[in-house]
């Protein structure tokens, strides 16, 4: 039996550019556990087509019917709803700098960065007393005990420890290769079809 590596909670995986599929083609995945019962993350860089912030809001009766962004203050008028993985799409996580705390809700999963996944703090978001910094999505990633260990060695994903700059004062869009830069990586010296789409 081989012993299980070191955790990767609080890290990035990086898909390869081999690993293809909707959910993770050109990924970034934040890993919020890594035990050897398994690993959950959430895809922090596919902005959802579904649903923006401001309804989201109404579909929880935080917003009312009529009220527009403008309401909002102003971290949470910016903020944007992302896939954060196949799994649980109608359940919402919030990554969130760790100035902001429910009891027995929040999560830290480092010392920058906390996970709460309530309501109450899509309320707080809206009310201007939540996270200085924070990042929603619907859905998350899973993968069963040794999954996770079996993708890494066929090399379906890069590993790096995370930046919360590059969650909080990033794009969703630029956050793939961004990744790739603090690695010191050239996506197109990792590709082994450079210029295919």
């Amino acid at each position: 039996m081989n012993p299980m590596p070191s955790s990767l909670e609080g890290q990035f995986l990086v898909a390869m550019p081999s690993l293809k599929g909707p959910h993770f083609e050109r990924s970034v995945v934040y890993l919020c556990s890594h035990s050897q019962d398994g690993a959950m993350g959430l895809v922090v860089n596919q902005v959802s087509t579904q649903i923006t912030f401001p309804d989201l809001l109404r579909q929880v009766d935080i917003l009312g019917e009529n009220e527009d962004m403008i309401n909002l203050p102003m971290p949470a008028r910016g903020m944007h709803v992302l896939n954060g993985g196949p799994v649980d799409q109608g359940r919402g996580f919030v990554l969130h700098s760790s100035d902001y705390k429910l009891e027995s809700s929040t999560l830290a999963v480092s010392d920058e960065i906390c996970l709460t996944a309530t309501v109450e703090i899509l309320r707080a978001l809206a009310e201007g007393r939540g996270p200085k910094s924070a990042l929603l999505t619907l859905g998350y990633a899973g993968w069963s005990p040794g999954q996770l260990e079996e993708e890494l060695q066929s090399n379906s994903w890069l590993t790096c420890s995370a930046d919360s700059s590059l969650l909080f004062d990033c794009t969703p869009e630029d956050r793939y290769e961004r990744s790739l830069k603090l690695m010191g990586i050239d996506l197109s010296m990792l590709s082994s079809e450079a210029g295919h789409a």
